[in-house]
């Protein structure tokens, strides 16, 4: 019986947020599958100690970008430079994110957690469609969380100006997150691009731990979060989704979808609401001053 053909050996794919964690392993993974690599971080030094990660256990040379995704200029240098590095993207993987304890704002005057989670990959993917729309057949995945089904979508009140709690800034990024993969999904209907996004597990990764309080605070965070590392899942587990939805051949012309475990699942059931997925898209848009053009 001869072997299926790879999905991905030979093609590019830009990871975002994997210098550690789920990310780096859907990078060894997918390097170790023959694709070209490129991640991006926002440290220099654990871009390099990541990129050495790759050397020594797939095997290849990576690249690599840096950028920090709570700000809009370095997103749209970071897409600059990859289109002046790579004339294709064959995999577009959204997985940089964000937590914070205390409501802090970015340069560009946005919540943190929102806009690193959110208006980012918003603002990256967009920016990247010709490259994506020209290597058709080609994915986008996003990295969301089923802390969607606890989010909600506040217009008015967006960055959480009152009623800053961390779990519901992230559950509201993570929304988005759902809401943003569907509206795409839509507007690249006939172009040959699929858009998915997936939760990948509850994993035991460094993330929580940024996003710990101060004081007495950090105290009771930590006896809250340290029993459910317990049950997370290791990073390379986690990355298993993430590899699934970038090369099974099962996924195949499919788009929209969330997925859990390998499995489309319906998401939350305001992640299905039509008005609500485009309203979040025209106010991304209009927050991140994107032009949109015809791909």
């Amino acid at each position: 019986m001869l072997n299926a053909p790879n999905p991905i050996d030979g093609k590019c794919v830009l990871i975002t947020g994997a210098t550690s964690g789920i990310g780096l392993e859907a990078a060894l993974a997918l390097a170790r599958m023959g694709a070209r690599i490129v991640i991006t971080g926002r440290n220099p030094a654990r871009i390099d100690a990541a990129l050495a990660s790759l050397r020594e256990r797939a095997g290849v040379n990576a690249g690599a970008l840096c950028a920090d995704f709570a700000s809009l200029a370095a997103v749209r240098k970071l897409a600059a430079d990859f289109k002046a590095r790579h004339g294709r993207l064959d995999v577009l993987i959204n997985n940089a994110g964000s937590v914070n304890a205390t409501r802090t704002l970015t340069e560009d005057g946005f919540e943190t957690t929102f806009a690193v989670n959110h208006l980012a990959p918003f603002l990256l993917t967009n920016l990247l469609l010709d490259r994506l729309v020209r290597s058709a057949p080609a994915r986008v995945v996003n990295v969301a969380s089923v802390a969607h089904t606890r989010g909600d979508m506040d217009f008015d009140d967006p960055g959480f100006k009152h009623g800053y709690r961390i779990l519901r800034a992230y559950s509201r990024s993570k929304l988005a997150n759902v809401l943003f993969t569907r509206a795409l999904a839509t507007r690249l209907a006939d172009k040959g691009v699929t858009v998915n996004v997936l939760h990948p597990g509850t994993i035991a990764t460094g993330i929580w731990a940024h996003g710990a309080p101060a004081g007495w605070k950090r105290a009771l965070f930590t006896a809250v979060i340290t029993p459910m590392r317990l049950t997370m899942l290791s990073a390379e587990r986690g990355a298993q989704t993430i590899v699934y939805a970038a090369t099974s051949p099962d996924l195949e012309g499919k788009t929209g979808l969330y997925l859990e475990k390998n499995r489309p699942k319906p998401p939350a059931p305001l992640a299905l609401d039509d008005a609500l997925t485009e309203r979040l898209w025209r106010e991304s848009a209009r927050l991140v001053q994107l032009n949109e053009q015809r791909h």
